[in-house]
């Protein structure tokens, strides 16, 4: 280990900490950030070892520390994962990439059974089209060999030593630097055309936008302790002004963003999907529409793409396959967008959250924990997300920003092939946080709900099945909490009869059944001790919440429960317009409740009320479509781990906790 050095751009005076999903792991992390890094006594200690490695390589490679840690915090939150590879194969802290081990040969849309379109009213759709092999990796794929040769490090050592993979880093900075004829200032501000270049892209907009993320992490300071344990800190510096000129001279081309329906602190590029006939009445990838006019957008879908980025890049354009509105990019959260928000695209399964969603592809894979999400690409959704919620008056609440696994069957027949991306390994704590809406306590302990919020970190529940079937999956962080038929962790799994009829929930990372997630809120239905009970799928569930290290916070809102006189009432995975709705020449859509029921006594989390609404388009040609609207309202509700909905006229509207 190379001795520990002052941080040459420290700042004295009063310094803040942004509070990140990381840095709510421990009580020591809710402390303020009053300095600069630790000393070197401090420095000495195992916990501080990580923190050594920065010193060391900015006193070796002449980079400022506070411009190390800004790099690696916005790659990895200076995270190891172990010497395991992320989706674009980025190692280590600093995320250098050698992508040859991370290749995908196919896109999750290509698996399984469900219908993308998810709409009873044409045949299903189930591509089978394979992601085209790479034939040439980009340079930003191909970092970890280049640090290799700077260094003399094998590559072996800086895949698995994270100090090693700070020097790495640290001599990349170094080398761009000295690329763009700048000299090896102690001054971090000098530095913004080299993190521009270390970004990977190869364009000045995300390249600029990823350099904008780094400064604001130094500019306002972070801490936070490692999933190695490690305790890392970086020195607020609220007045840094970089030389943000030094863009013009990286040598990067233009990316025009004409076309783009994007915010303007983010890079995007318009990659439209095909609008094509292609013989037999067959067409694609998407619907022609007139939203928000014709009918509003409810809903912001979070996918993974279960590819790399170059490949499903290629699929998207293929007017056979299907389609999503956006795509986000691993290494640098670049955005592809290809189809706009007018528009339906063929992405969640489901005809009717289709037709009122916006769908969002992240570059990542469900079944690997550490084929981790990227920092850049957290804050990079994130923007976007923020954009097309205000622009669309979307809540930003678990109820309407919903992970493609939320999204519930339209049909009994297709619950069991639903998607279940993006995962447990999603950390929508941070992901909020990033959103600017923090999920916390908002109530007392009489408000009759609770708000699912583990920490990410220690909550590490186990899986099956991420590599190996009904194999264990590596212990890591995860937004899910398991339920328990009774308050005890040996007792059986809550059961979903429509994912396993009378068959038992297993523990697989691909089984929704019986787990719940960061953000959801549940009718309170009992507690014992440690345990918490809610109502879930018609049941009443159990999962652990010890006082001391909860894994939900106590909030209050409206419910529903079935009207007087009635035992049950009907869920819906769709909410449909009545059959006198629909016009001539409109076929009537069933109706058709699920094997699911909400029982009298229980109550579910009112996410949204709308009308029952069906969006006719089953031909390339626009002048047939139509949207119906019917008089039936609906209540979208929190049933289980998926959304559903119920008719209004089956339930009572109640405030929770009464």
């Amino acid at each position: 280990m190379r001795e520990s050095a002052p941080d040459p751009t420290s700042a004295s005076g009063h310094r803040r900490a942004r509070r990140t999903a990381g840095a709510l792991a421990t009580a020591a992390l809710l402390l303020p950030l009053l300095g600069a890094a630790p000393s070197e006594a401090q420095s000495s200690t195992s916990a501080n070892r990580l923190q050594s490695a920065f010193a060391s390589a900015s006193a070796e490679y002449h980079v400022p520390q506070s411009v190390l840690l800004g790099v690696s915090y916005l790659q990895s939150r200076w995270d190891a994962h172990e010497g395991a590879p992320s989706v674009s194969g980025g190692y280590g802290p600093m995320h250098l990439t050698d992508a040859h081990t991370a290749l995908a040969a196919a896109s999750h849309h290509s698996e399984g059974t469900e219908d993308p379109r998810g709409d009873s009213a044409r045949p299903a759709l189930h591509p089978d089209t394979e992601v085209p092999a790479n034939s040439q990796l980009p340079a930003r794929l191909r970092t970890l060999p280049k640090a290799a040769g700077l260094t003399g490090l094998s590559a072996e050592k800086l895949r698995t030593d994270p100090a090693a993979n700070v020097a790495g880093g640290a001599a990349l900075l170094a080398a761009a630097q000295k690329d763009l004829g700048e000299p090896l200032s102690a001054d971090p501000a000098d530095w913004y055309g080299a993190v521009a270049r270390f970004s990977g892209a190869d364009d000045t907009a995300t390249a600029a936008a990823y350099a904008n993320d780094v400064y604001d992490v130094i500019r306002t300071g972070e801490r936070r302790t490692t999933d190695a344990g490690q305790q890392v800190a970086l020195a607020a510096r609220p007045g840094l002004a970089p030389d943000t000129a030094q863009i013009s001279r990286t040598g990067l081309r233009t990316v025009s963003n004409e076309g783009t329906e994007c915010p303007k602190s983010v890079s995007c590029e318009w990659i439209p999907a095909p609008y094509e006939e292609f013989g037999d009445g067959d067409y694609g990838n998407h619907d022609l529409g007139d939203r928000p006019a014709a009918q509003s957008i409810k809903y912001i879908v979070i996918h993974d793409t279960e590819g790399a980025w170059d490949g499903v890049l290629n699929l998207i354009k293929d007017p056979t396959y299907v389609s999503w509105n956006y795509t986000l990019r691993s290494t640098d959260g670049f955005i592809a967008q290809h189809v706009k928000a007018k528009d339906v695209a063929w992405h969640a399964g489901n005809w009717y959250v289709n037709a009122r969603s916006i769908g969002l592809e992240h570059e990542g894979f469900l079944v690997s924990p550490d084929a981790w999400y990227t920092e850049a690409m957290y804050r990079s959704s994130a923007r976007l997300v923020k954009y097309l919620a205000a622009k669309y008056r979307i809540p930003l609440d678990r109820q309407h920003i919903l992970g493609h696994e939320n999204v519930p069957g339209p049909t009994t027949s297709t619950i069991p092939g639903m998607h279940t991306d993006p995962g447990p390994y999603w950390d929508w704590r941070h992901y909020f946080d990033l959103l600017g809406h923090p999920f916390k306590r908002t109530a007392g302990k009489s408000g009759g709900l609770v708000t699912i919020l583990p920490d990410y970190a220690s909550n590490q529940p186990e899986y099956t099945g991420c590599v190996t079937k009904d194999e264990p999956c590596a212990a890591h962080g995860s937004s899910e909490v398991r339920l328990y038929s009774d308050h005890d962790e040996n007792s059986a799994l809550i059961k979903d009869v429509g994912a396993h009829g009378t068959g038992p929930s297993t523990i697989d990372v691909n089984d929704v059944s019986s787990r719940v997630s960061t953000g959801q809120q549940y009718a309170v239905a009992g507690h014992w001790g440690d345990w918490t009970a809610i109502w879930y799928l018609g049941q009443k569930a159990w999962f652990k919440n010890p006082k001391k290290h909860p894994t939900a916070v106590n909030a209050s809102g409206f419910v529903v429960t079935p009207k007087p006189g009635v035992d049950s009432v009907p869920v819906y995975g769709r909410a449909y317009p009545e059959a006198s709705a629909y016009p001539a020449g409109v076929p009537v859509q069933s109706v058709s409740p699920l094997p699911y029921t909400l029982p009298k006594g229980q109550k579910y989390v009112v996410g949204d009320v709308m009308p029952g609404e069906y969006y006719y388009a089953v031909t390339f040609t626009t002048d047939s479509h139509k949207v119906v609207r019917g008089k039936d309202l609906y209540y979208e509700i929190q049933y289980g781990h998926r959304v559903e909905w119920v008719r209004a006229a089956d339930v009572t509207v109640v405030r929770s906790g009464r």
